[in-house]
């Protein structure tokens, strides 16, 4: 649109002319941010940078020990953002901005050689933050009037000229660190060197570690080869013995086997013979035995003929005897029968008494002679 104008972000616009004061009383109108329509016949716009700028001082400077120490800074700073400073720079530098660095540059140069002369050359390369802390104070308020501020300030450079004050200034801290240095590297060298040979004892060790093992294994080895070499000797052997145990069991079966047929062979017609023997032995005896009892019985029966003949006899005398005896018979004929039984009955006893006193006899002469010879 025709007069409608927008300043870029880092700049301030600047509306001049008729009518044109800001609502703080100032001489012109200041516009960031946004746009403003303009009236180009009755008004002029003027844009002024809000950007950063950078200023350099190198500056020779005399410390408090009268020194020359050459002093390089760099600063950065830029418009400020408020009313005041943008209406202050606008004033100063809106027509010409790139006096904006040199002025700085001359008023820091300024304050740098003022502080710098108040120092001495030890506090100036130990307190470089103090220097341009102290800078920056003293140059603030002639930096606000112009409506700069600075954002930072560094030291970047400190050098005596050749003059070798700082040099001779660092040789005595050199010399420490030189000689801290050498004692560094002394005991480094000597942690070195024991930390060496520990490595070797340590590998001797384990080499010694690893022989000692390689040996045992070896002889393990050589051990387990040697029950594997005999193994099948021993195997061998032990089968063989264990042969020799079944033909022993063998021989032992065969033995009792041979004997049983022996004792079949030899024994059971031994044993036989024997037996026929001592049959035929009792067969005698028994025959021996039988003729003796034969004739005993032979005896005993002519004895048993003998009394049956006498029988009668005896009975008839008993009869006799009784008839001669004053007895008197009760019950009739029963009580005669009854005698008379009684009478056979004695005279069976009779016949027994002298049966057994024969028998008793005939036993006695019955017996083996050498029985017959002790008993005589």
């Amino acid at each position: 649109m025709f007069g409608y104008r927008i300043p870029d972000p880092d700049e301030a616009m600047i509306i001049s002319g008729a009518k044109a004061r800001g609502d703080d009383g100032t001489p012109f109108r200041i516009v960031t941010g946004h746009g403003k329509f303009v009236n180009p016949i009755r008004s002029k716009v003027s844009f002024l940078s809000l950007s950063m700028q950078e200023a350099e001082v190198q500056e020779p400077c005399v410390t408090q020990q009268g020194i020359t120490l050459m002093v390089k800074a760099v600063i950065a700073f830029k418009v400020g953002d408020d009313t005041a400073s943008i209406v202050n720079a606008a004033r100063r530098f809106l027509a010409d901005e790139d006096q904006m660095p040199r002025l700085t540059g001359r008023i820091f140069a300024g304050h740098l050689r003022s502080i710098v002369g108040s120092m001495t050359v030890e506090d100036l390369i130990r307190e470089r933050q103090k220097l341009a802390e102290e800078i920056l104070d003293a140059s603030k308020p002639e930096m606000a009037k112009l409506g700069l501020v600075v954002d930072s300030l560094q030291i970047e450079s400190i050098d005596d000229q050749g003059s070798g004050y700082i040099n001779a200034l660092s040789q005595p801290h050199v010399a420490a660190v030189n000689q801290a240095a050498q004692i560094a590297q002394a005991q480094a060298d000597q942690a070195a060197a024991e930390a060496r040979q520990e490595s070797e004892r340590n590998q001797a060790d384990y080499v010694r570690q690893t022989s000692i093992a390689q040996a045992r294994y070896k002889a393990e080895v050589d051990q387990a080869q040697a029950k594997s070499a005999q193994a099948g000797p021993l195997a061998a052997a032990q089968a063989q013995q264990e042969v020799l145990a079944e033909q022993a069991k063998v021989a032992t079966k065969n033995a009792e086997l041979r004997k049983q047929q022996l004792v079949a062979e030899v024994g059971a017609p031994a044993e036989a013979e024997a037996e026929r023997i001592r049959t035929i032995a009792r067969a005698n005896a028994d025959s021996t035995t039988f003729a003796a009892e034969a004739a005993a019985a032979n005896g005993r029966v002519a004895l048993d003929q003998q009394l049956i003949a006498m029988l009668p006899q005896i009975s008839q005398n008993l009869a006799a005897g009784l008839a001669n005896a004053n007895v008197t018979i009760l019950d009739g004929a029963a009580g005669y029968n009854h005698v008379v039984a009684e009478l056979g009955a004695q005279a069976a006893a009779i016949l027994g008494a002298v049966r057994s006193a024969s028998n008793a006899g005939g036993a006695g002469s019955s017996r083996p002679p050498s029985e017959r010879a002790v008993g005589s």
